[in-house]
């Protein structure tokens, strides 16, 4: 019997699951809040995200994935499980459901097959793995399966990937534990630092997504914001106005390291490869690619024309979702296959 076929984007800041012939049916924060007394879980995804910095001292929310490894399985499992549960709610668990994981590059086979066997224990009765990067390229559309290079730099939570993929493997790439988490805690530093003013990581957040920008602007460009924290010398709350230039400031070290990488990957690229990425391009996605001024600071930085990709955010979630889809045609190519494993239910 058919039952769902089913993709997971587990990211280090927010979980998608997406369902063929649905799209993307959730996005949740990857979050867990749970009671330190009992052990007991208490939220998980956006309730558990708007308990962080707000809990009393028995309550605690923690981020399962830390820099884009599993920090803490335990509730990884039951985060996975959570949400697979949601949506398989109503669903004949006799129904034989794949489920097509993407994971940080940085988990361990131990890690990832922990995972693997999360998703078995809930319902699905075929579970696989890929690796982000491939999958983000899948997703944006990029032809992977052909013998021509294509550039893809995944800007996530956790960490930033960038690969040069080419025949359904990645040629050259390049992992970085740097992404969307590493530039709100340097907003952080910046601010206390600053302006003696500490503020907590959904607010640094919220700066970078509505006035961020990773070149220097002026005129109309040039945005402010009005932010609340508590004075670093007084102990007492108080507010600022920060502007585009100071979230510019903020992340300029973290933006840099990912162009430093970007160009290091271009350096190893083979030279008829190197030739399709300057016809070609190259691809943004991830929740960092709608960072304002970053396809323009990459382009000035390499000389290769770089776009984002349609939905960004969506691109890992789509990207397993038509690796599962297509299984059969991509093993068959070879292309994306070394990338997956496969656990079946006994």
């Amino acid at each position: 019997m058919l039952g769902l076929d089913i993709g997971i984007d587990l990211g280090t800041a927010t979980i998608l699951i997406y369902i063929k012939g649905k799209g993307v049916v959730m996005r949740e924060p990857s979050v867990v809040a749970i009671d330190q007394n009992t052990n007991k879980i208490l939220a998980v995804g956006s309730e558990a995200k708007r308990m962080l910095g707000r809990t009393p001292g028995n309550v605690i929310a923690v981020r399962p994935l830390q820099s884009g490894v599993i920090a803490n399985y335990t509730m990884t499992e039951a985060m996975i499980r959570h949400f697979l549960k949601k949506i398989m709610s109503g669903v004949n668990r006799l129904l034989r459901h794949r489920v097509m994981i993407g994971v940080p590059s940085g988990a361990t086979d131990v890690e990832r097959r922990a995972v693997l066997e999360a998703a078995l224990e809930v319902g699905a009765k075929e579970a696989y793995l890929i690796e982000e990067p491939m999958a983000a390229a899948i997703g944006a559309g990029l032809p992977v399966e052909e013998p021509r290079g294509n550039m893809v730099v995944d800007v996530g939570g956790g960490t930033s990937d960038i690969a040069v993929i080419s025949l359904g493997g990645l040629v050259v790439a390049e992992s970085l534990r740097l992404g969307g988490d590493a530039m709100d805690e340097a907003i952080i530093r910046y601010v206390r630092k600053k302006y003696n003013l500490e503020i907590g990581s959904q607010t640094a957040e919220l700066l970078k997504i509505s006035i961020g920008n990773c070149r220097k602007v002026s005129g109309d460009e040039l945005k402010s914001m009005v932010v609340k924290g508590r004075d670093i010398i007084l102990g007492l709350p108080r507010q600022v106005e920060l502007t585009t230039n100071d979230v510019q400031e903020a992340i300029s070290e973290i933006v840099s390291s990912i162009i430093r990488s970007i160009r290091r990957v271009l350096e190893l690229t083979p030279a008829e490869l190197s030739a399709d990425i300057i016809d070609r391009g190259i691809v943004l996605t991830g929740g960092g690619a709608l960072l304002q001024g970053l396809p323009e600071l990459i382009f000035e930085q390499t000389g290769i024309n770089t776009y984002v990709a349609e939905s960004p955010l969506e691109c890992v979630a789509l990207g397993t979702g038509k690796a599962l889809e297509e299984l059969s045609a991509l093993k068959e190519a070879g292309a994306v296959y070394s990338s997956i494993r496969r656990i079946s239910s006994r």
